[in-house]
């Protein structure tokens, strides 16, 4: 993943050195211009008028050559036209061949040669005594002084920009992940700030709606038990008279109904506290044949502690028992639910196992989804659809996992493994 304030930084490091590049490539082609022949020319025309004329006297010449060469500090030649050495003052210069000569300058290895064609036809040869700095390389210098001060100054605004949009980016990641109460501090007054500003807003807003919606949830699952109650006691006073399957259907659907709402609040308690209440020693084989006894049904296997709620384990026990003899076959009892718990390295295994028609593969995960039914379970029984998603995050509240396997000879295997004290 690339990095925000990376993409930032580098954008203006490029910016800066296409500016520089773009500023010398600019100063190169002025000071090239500067050096252009019609400036060489009146150099020439001014430089004849300080010199004797041609037919001076050698000797003259010679005066004027070396108090020019003391002034400008070049090692200067004079020639005549066909080529022949008038005077000199200085280091000798290169070999001078006035049939290849014109007016003009190169870059020699001592320094400049410039060379300047006098109006009377004598041809004036200079080069610079000591190489002076060119002026480019100064600019280029304090451009690149310059850019690596903005990029040494804008790093900490950069990086501070990135920082604001991970701790923002961390706030997103801490409410998407559920915790209602993530909130990130607000910085400055920009965009970000106002962005960071709305974010709280939002979160303060869902965590509301939320807290209202468990609110009303448990309110209105504490409400309903008040009704059933009153249909339960109204469903036992019903006389001889009744139809015995209207009166135990009746006291089916208010035991389902009560079932429902129990889990119902079950849930809201959970998803309202994060973490265990409790932390006891938990023999899980004593409590799983505790539970099974109450559905005439054995537990077999070794002792196994694991340290927990005492409460939400029997809650976990309960459910799968109950699923195994809903949904695992027409018969109950020993011979269509088997309980077993057994040791593995260092965890217990609690597995129930039914012979029912079994679970798709497709849908071993899904079932144990709130309110999940599988195709055709409306038919083929009955349930709230809640006990195995109860049976999900308690195991895992409890460092645990829950999965549903196909079972030998048919039917499923729902097994949960915790850590073991």
């Amino acid at each position: 993943m690339q990095r925000l304030y990376l993409q930032f930084y580098v954008t203006i490091l490029v910016v800066l050195a296409v500016f520089v590049g773009a500023a010398v490539l600019l100063w190169r082609v002025a000071d090239d211009d500067n050096r252009t022949p019609q400036y060489l020319d009146v150099a020439a025309e001014l430089t004849g008028a300080l010199l004797p004329d041609a037919t001076a006297p050698r000797t003259d010449q010679q005066r004027a050559i070396e108090g020019l060469q003391r002034k400008l500090r070049f090692d200067i030649a004079l020639y005549e036209p066909d080529g022949d050495m008038i005077a000199m003052a200085g280091k000798p210069p290169p070999r001078f061949d006035p049939n290849r000569a014109r007016t003009g300058w190169r870059r020699g290895p001592g320094g400049p040669n410039f060379v300047l064609q006098l109006p009377d036809g004598r041809w004036l040869v200079a080069r610079q005594v000591r190489e002076r700095p060119n002026p480019i390389f100064w600019i280029a210098a304090a451009l690149g002084v310059v850019a690596i001060a903005v990029a040494v100054g804008a790093f900490p605004v950069v990086r501070g920009l990135g920082r604001r949009l991970e701790r923002l980016k961390a706030g997103v990641d801490r409410l998407g992940g559920g915790d209602l109460s993530a909130r990130v501090k607000v910085e400055g007054r920009d965009e970000l700030a106002a962005l960071a500003a709305s974010f709280n807003r939002s979160a303060e807003r869902i965590e509301g709606l939320v807290a209202a919606h468990r609110l009303l949830l448990a309110n209105a699952s504490h409400e309903l038990r008040t009704p059933l109650t009153r249909i339960a006691v109204a469903a036992s006073l019903l006389g001889d008279a009744a139809d015995p399957r209207t009166r135990e259907s009746l006291k089916r659907d208010v035991a389902e109904l009560d079932q429902l709402i129990e889990q119902i609040l079950l849930a809201s308690r959970l998803e309202a506290v994060p973490t265990l209440e409790q932390h006891e020693p938990v023999d899980l084989l004593a409590l799983a044949a505790e539970e099974a006894s109450h559905y005439d049904v054995e537990a077999s296997g070794e002792p196994v502690t694991v340290s927990g709620d005492r409460t939400l384990l029997r809650r976990l026990v309960r459910n799968l028992i109950e699923n195994a003899q809903r949904y695992g076959g027409a018969t109950e009892g020993e011979d269509s639910v088997a309980v077993s718990v057994t040791r593995a390295g260092n965890r217990a295994v609690l597995e129930v196992t039914d012979r029912g028609p079994g679970v798709p593969e497709a849908e071993r995960q899904r079932i144990f989804e709130p309110f999940y039914r599988l195709a055709g379970g409306a038919e083929t029984g009955r349930g709230s659809g809640l006990g195995l998603a109860l049976v999900l995050d308690i195991a895992r509240r409890h460092g645990g996992d829950a999965v549903c396997l196909a079972a030998e000879g048919g039917g499923s295997r729902f097994r949960v493994d915790l850590p073991a004290a």
